[in-house]
């Protein structure tokens, strides 16, 4: 019996994963993982590009001036856990589970993303002149991830992201900013009435920060959270702390930018506030968006994220889509199963080719 064309693809991605799981990629040291993208690429007949361990290929520039789409997954994984009851690098196929690290996060998009690309990158009738990117370095928000590759690629109108949403789509997404604070004070002895105890400034600092509400609520992501989660003072129990360190974790919504926030944050505290970074911003795209509204015609329900992905530093719009189940990533014997890669194959040819049917 012939198979449809998303019976190939989720066939291809299937092939594929079992060889990514079993090529360990650990963030920061994915070479292995992109050598097998770049070598799948190549032996169907692409021309990929690399740099680092970011690898890229783009459907053929025919001048018409159609807006670009980013299909976009990770190639790196988390650590394995001891929690691990099965061999994490070992694929193993169970009641139509397929388990091995990375296989949900974020391998199963990856997969069908790239035998989606290769199945279509023929077709100059499409809306869209598609680039397939598997970045590197996402569960570390590092520098040599896709903020690297940026400026290599056409630039991107809109970007379609492979994590797994239960190919729901995510149209917005919770930012990231971690911030150092540090009340000063002035040491003096317990004892005495002496010295100025930087501790309470923190104290004080941190009822101001529970207390206080940010104006602008999202109707997808809800209120910006912002959490003290770390506090350090003192060198001993008689000496008055001159300084107190404490760690405030801010989850943004897309109706702030990082910088805004911490201009707000910084103007409510006396302490001294230091963000570690403002590029984990929060991500959107309207839902009005062709591509959004395409996906509720084939009755996937919108919805906002509270995790963090390569969006935060993509700077167009991007939603995320994508086989699998978030709650599975990172857990001890992650899995995908064969039914959701079928399916998201299905469904992104059904959203990047209207006139596609199996």
């Amino acid at each position: 019996m012939t198979k449809t064309l998303s019976q190939q693809i989720a066939h291809h991605a299937q092939q594929l994963l079992r060889q990514l799981i079993a090529t360990p990629s650990v963030s920061r040291d994915e070479g292995a993982a992109a050598d097998l993208i770049e070598h799948t690429l190549r032996q169907a007949g692409a021309q990929p590009q690399r740099h680092l361990h970011n690898v890229w290929c783009c459907q053929p520039d025919t001048g018409d001036g159609r807006p670009v789409l980013l299909l976009n997954a990770h190639i790196d994984t988390v650590r394995p856990t001891d929690a691990w009851t099965l061999p994490p690098f070992t694929p193993t196929e169970r009641d139509g589970r397929l388990y091995g690290l990375g296989s949900n996060d974020c391998g199963g998009g990856l997969t069908v993303l790239l035998y989606t690309f290769l199945a279509l990158r023929e077709n100059a009738s499409l809306p869209y002149r598609l680039v397939f990117l598997a970045s590197a370095e996402e569960e570390v928000s590092g520098a040599n991830g896709i903020s690297s590759v940026i400026d290599h690629l056409p630039r991107p109108d809109v970007a379609l992201v492979g994590e797994p949403t239960g190919m729901q789509p995510a149209i917005a997404e919770k930012g990231l900013m971690v911030l150092d604070c540090e009340a000063v004070g002035r040491a003096g002895h317990a004892a005495r009435n002496e010295g100025v105890n930087a501790l309470y400034k923190a104290m004080d600092d941190i009822a101001l920060l529970r207390q206080h509400t940010f104006g602008k609520v999202s109707p997808l992501l809800g209120p910006v959270k912002a959490t003290v989660t770390m506090m350090e003072a003192g060198t001993q129990h008689n000496v008055v702390p001159a300084s107190c360190r404490f760690v405030v974790d801010v989850r943004s919504n897309e109706c702030y930018s990082n910088a805004e926030l911490l201009a707000e944050i910084s103007g409510l505290l006396q302490s001294h506030v230091k963000a570690r970074s403002t590029r984990l911003n929060s991500s959107r795209i309207h839902p009005d968006h062709p591509l959004v509204q395409r996906a509720i015609a084939l009755g996937r329900v919108p919805y906002g994220s509270p995790t963090l992905s390569d969006q935060a530093l993509m700077p167009w719009p991007s939603f995320k889509m994508g086989p699998g189940d978030s709650a599975r990533s990172h857990t001890a014997d992650e899995y995908i199963t064969l039914a959701e890669l079928h399916e998201a194959a299905a469904l992104y040819l059904a959203m990047l080719c209207p006139d596609y049917g199996d």
